[in-house]
């Protein structure tokens, strides 16, 4: 019996029932020979991690556009603490911890350049719309490794699908639904006093008599009320949701919505415009392996594909290279 013939048998004995374990799931559209180590969710964790999408997750914003500080969350540290608080509710209700992870870590990699603007912008302009989750998905299973995507289980893809707002196929899935949304109302309210446009005092009162007055006692409230709702559906107690809810609303209101924190976003959604623009009237300007797409899909997927996956930086630096004079760009003398 090989290792991962063992993982198998041991993952029978210890999880919950309403578990995903490897045996009798784990499907893959192209089948393949499997690993003697590693379970195959252990491969799609291992598959995510090394892919070209998920480095780049490092140049993504998440809220703050070009933020001033080395202590501000980019897409990359938001995926981290995702997977982070996904594992820890999978392992206390004895979940498929491999499989939690592996959506955990995949659930961002379509995400756009400049956070929630790009992504807003590029649903607008392009025919075929654009949701960061669809596109995420698109990733693993189309765009990754030269256009033979990643070949993750079904459960893997099903739970990136369904991170934002759908129902997942699996608990796993479900949780790291739940530990998405956990990660980024806690981080953002840190990332948002950081940047001034939000005090600590300013958060309600009663979301934070009861679900906490600092980043780690509410994350600990809100694991431990989903941990404590039991395996059988992942949710909270009406009143520890109630308040979840509330912090969610105020959060939009006060610091998605803010102006400081938007100020840069309509400059992100010009850049963002302008390369797709750009790209429609120039096709053979696209790397080889966006025309091929444009030749077996259409343009506009393949312009979309192209800017979606791209950092935030690449975007600017590309965006210089097209439309500012490299004169404007050198040192020049000061007027004398």
């Amino acid at each position: 019996m090989t290792i991962r013939e063992q993982q198998e048998q041991l993952e029978l004995q210890i999880l919950s029932p309403y578990a995903c374990p490897n045996a009798g799931h784990a499907k893959r559209e192209r089948p393949e020979m499997p690993c003697p180590y590693r379970t195959a969710f252990q491969r799609d964790r291992d598959r995510i991690l090394h892919c070209n999408s998920f480095r780049r997750l490092k140049r993504k914003t998440q809220v703050f556009l070009s933020p001033v500080g080395d202590h501000y969350r980019t897409r990359l540290t938001h995926t981290l603490e995702v997977a982070q608080i996904a594992r820890t509710i999978s392992r206390a209700l004895r979940f498929n911890e491999d499989l939690t992870e592996a959506i955990a870590l995949g659930h961002d990699l379509g995400h756009s350049p400049f956070g929630h603007s790009g992504e807003a912008i590029l649903n607008r302009i392009c025919p075929h719309g654009y949701r960061h989750y669809e596109q995420s998905l698109r990733v693993v299973e189309r765009l990754e490794k030269g256009g033979a995507g990643l070949n993750l289980t079904e459960e893997v893809r099903d739970g990136i699908l369904c991170h934002t707002n759908r129902i997942a196929a699996t608990k796993e899935g479900n949780v790291v639904r739940v530990a998405d949304r956990i990660a980024y109302m806690n981080h953002d309210i840190e990332d948002a006093i950081r940047a001034e446009i939000l005090r600590k005092e300013d958060l309600p009162t009663d979301v934070t008599e009861i679900l906490g007055n600092t980043k780690t006692k509410r994350i600990t409230t809100l694991v431990g009320a989903v941990v404590a709702h039991g395996p059988e559906k992942i949710g909270m107690a009406p009143e520890i949701q109630a308040m979840h809810d509330k912090l969610h609303t105020f959060l939009f209101d006060r610091v998605y919505y803010n102006p400081i924190a938007k100020q840069e976003e309509h400059k992100a959604e010009l850049l963002i415009e302008t390369l797709y623009r750009y790209f429609i009237s120039h096709p053979d300007a696209l790397p080889e392996e966006y025309q091929k797409i444009a030749q077996q899909e259409d343009i506009d997927r393949a312009v979309c594909d192209y800017i979606s996956g791209m950092s935030d930086g690449y975007a600017v630096d590309l965006y210089t290279e097209l439309f500012i004079p490299k004169g404007w760009r050198s040192s020049a003398s000061p007027i004398s």
